[in-house]
């Protein structure tokens, strides 16, 4: 008989196992836990073949000690409430953990993306994002929405196009939603930002020199063997960069089915493979394996569950032979095979702490919606300025006169996409360090534990100086 719990409840488990080594007025607690506010909605759109189809969806805004509220909208057939609930409390958790200023938010509509034209998801998502609006549950200053599974930059255009014609003359519109294209004040740098998060928090994690001795596991990603599940933006960026750090790939798992090759996989191949063919199976010098969730028990050093929640189990848990779970997913461990895999040794590095780079990059893309300024335009002049007269110094000193790309290298001055690269490196470096010092100081079992007692404690600050909780 299983012993599993509801998405919204394994995430309170978390809550709950966390607070144990807090001190916290039982209320303040409560508060925290508890989701303040889910809208579920009913709408009618009419489909290209004339039928009009009421559509469900949801918008869950879990905590307000911040605002606004932060968190994706994702399009899947089988969203429901819980899943809202427990992915914008783990979002309140992620944003606080690594120091991102809003509160957690999570939307979904229950439709198949895959099964329907562009037209019709045009009018579902104009139309939620109506309602949305008709309860105030979108706004630069209440709610700020962004991609999630299933959804993307057209639909945050779609959005913010709908926002904007509702909201007539509002100067922060362009700020109602962030992973918007480039052409409608997006930021370089989002649509990479989930997976290159995940890279930069396990590169930190296998440069820890005590962490990798008590795996048995020398450091550096170089040579490491990794599988990943799934090949969106997370997935795809993680994997990507993983394999450009010399990380071997020797396993991939996707809708369609999934492969494995010790030897290695050339990521680049197989996604021209993908894109010509539509799968990954049949890819040369690849095995198919049985089921996509095989490839979650490969033999390898990191296993990136990049999909959906619920990836590792108590049914499989006892079968995953990697010695690091870089969570890309929300949720991809339940707490059981959480349990499980750390009883095994198995690193986890926790979901609200590997996959914060979307929102910590958003946070970016609305902070340039809101200033109406991009962060290049008013840097990289000054800096190349900077620069040229740091090169005519050094030639001056040394004598020594400087060739044509040295000087280009060396007067570059940085572009939006990668500021925001440097900014989103240095948050994931930062927020692992007090991670690893908070776990060694309160002497914490593992990382999860550590990531969620830090985010409560901040929350819990904000709750105590807004004077609610004295």
């Amino acid at each position: 008989m299983s012993t599993e719990q509801s998405f919204f409840q394994a995430v309170l488990s978390h809550v709950d196992h966390a607070a144990r080594h807090l001190t916290l007025e039982p209320g303040l607690l409560e508060q925290i836990r508890v989701c303040n506010a889910v809208y579920r909605m009913r709408f009618p759109v009419e489909f290209d073949d004339g039928r009009i189809h009421v559509m469900e969806a949801y918008r869950a805004e879990h905590s307000y000690h911040r605002v606004p509220v932060k968190g994706g909208i994702r399009y899947a057939p089988d969203v429901n409430q819980d899943e809202v609930m427990a992915l914008a409390a783990l979002m309140t958790y992620k944003c606080a953990l690594v120091g991102v200023p809003f509160g957690g938010g999570k939307g979904g509509v229950r439709i198949d993306p895959r099964a329907h034209s562009v037209r019709e998801l045009e009018r579902v998502t104009r139309r939620y994002a109506a309602e949305l609006m008709r309860k105030n549950f979108l706004g630069p200053s209440v709610d700020v929405p962004a991609p999630d599974y299933g959804t993307g930059e057209r639909e945050m255009a779609w959005i913010a196009d709908t926002y904007r014609a509702l909201r007539e003359g509002e100067l922060n519109a362009d700020g109602c939603v962030t992973g918007k294209p480039l052409t409608m004040m997006g930021i370089a740098g989002r649509r990479e930002a989930t997976g290159l998060g995940v890279f930069f928090g396990i590169r930190e994690s296998v440069n820890d020199a005590e962490l990798m001795k008590e795996l048995g596991l020398p450091t550096g990603i170089a040579g490491k063997r990794f599988v990943v599940q799934g090949l969106g933006n997370v997935g795809y960026y993680a994997a990507e960069a993983l394999c450009g750090a010399g990380a071997t790939l020797v396993g991939v798992a996707e809708i369609e089915g999934a492969i494995a090759n010790p030897k290695g996989i050339d990521f680049d191949a197989l996604i021209e493979y993908r894109k010509q063919k539509g799968t990954v199976l049949g890819f040369p010098g690849s095995e198919a394996l049985a089921a996509p969730a095989a490839a979650l028990e490969l033999d390898c050093d990191i296993l990136v569950p990049a999909a959906l929640q619920d990836a590792i189990t108590e049914a499989n848990a006892d079968r995953i032979r990697a010695r690091i779970v870089g969570e890309g997913a929300n949720g991809p461990v339940t707490p059981v095979a959480d349990a499980r895999l750390r009883d095994r040794g198995v690193l986890i590095l926790p979901d609200i702490y590997l996959n914060a780079g979307g929102v910590t990059v958003s946070y970016f893309e609305w902070l340039k919606n809101l200033q109406h300024v991009s962060f290049e335009r008013m840097t990289k002049r000054w800096s190349e300025q900077m620069n040229e007269h740091f090169c005519d110094t050094l030639e001056r000193m040394t004598r020594e006169k400087l060739t044509l790309d040295e000087r280009r290298v060396l007067v570059h001055g940085p572009s939006e996409r990668e500021l925001v690269h440097s900014a989103l490196e240095n948050t994931m470096i930062y927020a692992f360090g007090a991670l690893r010092q908070f776990a060694k100081a309160r002497e914490l079992p593992d990382l999860r534990t550590a990531a969620f007692a830090i985010a409560i404690q901040k929350v819990a600050r904000c709750y105590e100086m807004s004077g609610i909780f004295p």
